[in-house]
């Protein structure tokens, strides 16, 4: 089984390079102990050239363009993250969903990723759920679309990310239960099972996002039948952020 993995999401903090820096050795610091588990920070795009990884801790990226280069302002390219020692890039978070994001963009997005030997997380999930099952439908499409025209092989090298919407935000108490999230790994799998193999698409990481916090991280991590996560908020703490990388690392 791939190590287990954990990706601390900044999103857009911290304010100054000075708190990022502080912030980025004291997660190193945090996970210097780990022996069973990846911690990925991906902080802000303007943080990264400052933020040097290691064995321990790897580098990531909130974002990137499907293009490699050209008359994208604003834009940061594959082949750009790659050389700032970029290991794994967020794709398709519900925050740049909303931005506008489709599934046809993110493909092209996955693709780029791809092609520079880097790792794409797939961000998924359903804005909320309902009693008929149409949430299943919409992470499903989410799945299908988004790695529309990925071989197999390349597409056991992906990481998925299931974050319901509803859950983001929210209080540990308002997340996902453990049960919920094993089945919804299990659905998970049989979809990509279908387009890649059962050999291969066991060997995709899944891992979970939406309020993970401390006061949850063991028992989702134990119960729930995924990999890792992917922390929001929690993330800038560094004492709780502690603690969720030392339940991951604990379950080995």
């Amino acid at each position: 089984m791939a190590k287990r993995l954990i990706i601390a999401n900044w999103k857009m903090n911290p304010a100054t390079l000075k708190e990022a820096r502080a912030l980025f050795q004291a997660t190193k610091k945090k996970a210097s102990t780990v022996a069973r588990a990846s911690v990925v920070i991906a902080p802000p795009s303007v943080y990264l050239a400052f933020c040097k990884p290691s064995k321990k801790v790897l580098l990531g990226a909130q974002n990137v363009a499907w293009a490699d280069k050209g008359a994208f302002t604003g834009e940061i390219s594959a082949v750009q993250l790659a050389n700032l020692n970029v290991t794994y890039v967020i794709v398709g978070h519900s925050e740049r969903r909303f931005l506008g994001e489709t599934d046809e963009i993110i493909s092209k997005k996955i693709k780029s990723v791809l092609k520079q030997s880097l790792i794409p997380v797939l961000c998924i999930g359903e804005l909320e759920r309902d009693n008929h099952g149409a949430y299943l439908r919409m992470v499903e499409d989410q799945i299908r679309k988004s790695l529309a025209g990925i071989g197999r092989e390349s597409l056991a090298k992906v990481v998925i990310a299931y974050e319901p919407v509803w859950a983001i935000g929210k209080s540990s108490d308002e997340a996902v239960n453990s049960h919920k999230l094993h089945e919804m790994t299990i659905f998970i799998r049989k979809i990509l099972s279908g387009m890649c193999g059962r050999d291969l698409a066991h060997k995709v990481q899944i891992i979970y996002g939406g309020s993970v916090e401390a006061k949850n991280a063991l028992e989702l991590i134990q119960n729930g039948n995924v990999s890792g996560f992917l922390v929001g908020h929690a993330s800038l703490d560094i004492k709780g952020f502690g603690e969720i990388v030392k339940a991951v690392d604990a379950r080995g």
